[in-house]
C-alpha cells in the first residue's frame, strides 16, 4: 500500500504538547545476550510499520507474546525502557514486541487509531501489528498474545482487541480511547477532548461490527489519570462501558477497592479500571527493584508509585511462577507453614501470594473485602492451616 504523506493535522492528535523524544540508538550486543532488536520481513506490512522485539535468554517455547504500543512522539526503544516491559519479560518469561510508527505515516509518530484504512481487520496498521504476532509465533513458539498501549497506542490497542479477538486474549488501554470513536482527524480531537458519550450497547455494537466472533472476548484493563487534559478521563468511563457490554457484564463493579492507593474496580472478572488520582497524561510506573516495581520516569511515563505493566501481567494471568509445592503435616503441633499474612483477597493478590484463579476463589469464598489469613507452605500460599491447596 502506498505510504501516506506526512500528516499535518494529527501532529496534535495525542500527546500534542510534547517535545519529540530523542530516538534512542540500539546498541549491538553479543548474540547470546537478550536485547531489543528490529525484525524485518514479518509480512506484507500494509501499514508500513517497524517491528522491534525482545526475547529473554533461555525463553522456553509456549510462553506468551505481549505487544506494547508507544504513544505519540515516542518510539519502541524509549517506550521499552520507560514502561518496564523488559524487566517484566525477564521476570515472567514472555516475549515483548514493540511496533513502531514511521513519521511518513504520521508526522508525530502516532499510530493512526482513527483512520478507517488502519483500523479494519485485514487492513493497514492493524494487519501489520497482527503479522508481528504471527512472526513471533513462528520464531519463538509463542502461544497466547496480549496487547497494551499508551495514548494513540491505547487507541490502537482498542482497535486490535476489536478486530482480532481471536488473536488477543487480553489488552491494556492506558490513557486511550474506545474503539470506533473516530474516523477522521477532526472526530479524533473530539474523542480526545471533551470525549464522546454513547450507551454501552452502542459502544459494544461498534466492536461487534468489527468482526463476527462467537468465542470468548479478551480481558481488558483500563488505566487513566484523573488530571489528564490531553485524553479526558471520560474516555475511561466509555471504555468500561464498551468492554463490559462486549464481555456480557453490566457496569456495576463486582469489586471496588484500592490498589497502590488508587481506586480500582473489577467488572465480571473480565474488565478492570484503575483510576490514577492526580495523574496527567502518561503511563504509570513505579521505579525500583521490588518485584512489583518497574519503569523509568520520563516524558509521558509518570512515576506515580504503581507499575501498570506489573498489574497488567497479573490481570491477564501470565505471571510465571514455579509449580507450587504442597506439603502436609502429621502432627497438629508442628504445622509446616513458616509464617502467616492477614489481608483481604485483593491484598494477597497485589502482594503476589495468589494468582488470578486463586484470587477469584478467595473472593467467592470470603468476599472481596473480608480479611483472611493465608499460610505459607514452602513456596505455596493456602488458606488452610494444614497447607492443603486453595
Amino acid at each position: 500500500m502506498p505510504i501516506r504523506p506526512p500528516a499535518r493535522g494529527p501532529a496534535a492528535v495525542l500527546l500534542a504538547a510534547a517535545t519529540a523524544l530523542a530516538a534512542a540508538t540500539l546498541v549491538a550486543t553479543p548474540a547470546s545476550a537478550a536485547t531489543l532488536r528490529e525484525v524485518t520481513g514479518f509480512g506484507t506490512n500494509p501499514g508500513n510499520l517497524q517491528m522491534f522485539r525482545y526475547v529473554p535468554d533461555g525463553l522456553p517455547s509456549g510462553r506468551p507474546v505481549v505487544l506494547a504500543l508507544h504513544g505519540c512522539t515516542q518510539n519502541a526503544s524509549s517506550y521499552a525502557t520507560g514502561t518496564g516491559w523488559l524487566k517484566l519479560a525477564d521476570q515472567h518469561r514472555f516475549t515483548v514486541v514493540f511496533p513502531q510508527q514511521r513519521s511518513a505515516n504520521n508526522a508525530n509518530s502516532c499510530f493512526n487509531w482513527f483512520e478507517p484504512g488502519d483500523t479494519r481487520r485485514g487492513s493497514g496498521e492493524a494487519l501489520s501489528i497482527k503479522q508481528m504476532v504471527d512472526r513471533t509465533r513462528q520464531d519463538v513458539g509463542a502461544t497466547a498474545a496480549y496487547v497494551s498501549g499508551l495514548s494513540a497506542g491505547g487507541g490502537m490497542t482498542s482497535v486490535m482487541l476489536a478486530t482480532y479477538p481471536d488473536v488477543f486474549s487480553g489488552g491494556g488501554v492506558v490513557a486511550g480511547l474506545p474503539y470506533g470513536c473516530a474516523t477522521s482527524v477532526s472526530t479524533a480531537f473530539t474523542c480526545m477532548n471533551p470525549g464522546v458519550n454513547l450507551s454501552p450497547a452502542q459502544w459494544g455494537d461498534r466492536v461487534r461490527s468489527a468482526f463476527s466472533h462467537s468465542g470468548p472476548r479478551p480481558k481488558v484493563s483500563i488505566w487513566h489519570g484523573t488530571s489528564d487534559t490531553t485524553v479526558r478521563p471520560m474516555n475511561a468511563v466509555e471504555l468500561v462501558e464498551q468492554w463490559t457490554n462486549v464481555n456480557g457484564t453490566d457496569q456495576t463493579p463486582d469489586t471496588t477497592d484500592t490498589v497502590g492507593g488508587y481506586p480500582h474496580r473489577v467488572y465480571g472478572g473480565t474488565v478492570e479500571h484503575f483510576e490514577i488520582t492526580g495523574m496527567g497524561h502518561g503511563h504509570p510506573v513505579d521505579p525500583g527493584t521490588g518485584s512489583a516495581q518497574c519503569g523509568t520516569a520520563g516524558a509521558y511515563v509518570l512515576d506515580v508509585n504503581i507499575c501498570a505493566a506489573h498489574h497488567l501481567v497479573r490481570f491477564w494471568g501470565i505471571a510465571d511462577s514455579a509449580p507450587p509445592t504442597t506439603t502436609t503435616t502429621t502432627s497438629p503441633a508442628a504445622p509446616p507453614y513458616t509464617d502467616t499474612a492477614l489481608g483481604t483477597p485483593t491484598d494477597h493478590y497485589v502482594a503476589g501470594r495468589v494468582d488470578v484463579t486463586e484470587y477469584n476463589t478467595l473472593g467467592t469464598r470470603y468476599g472481596y473485602s473480608t480479611p483472611i489469613t493465608l499460610y505459607r507452605c514452602a513456596t505455596d500460599w493456602t488458606d488452610k492451616p494444614d497447607c492443603s491447596p486453595i
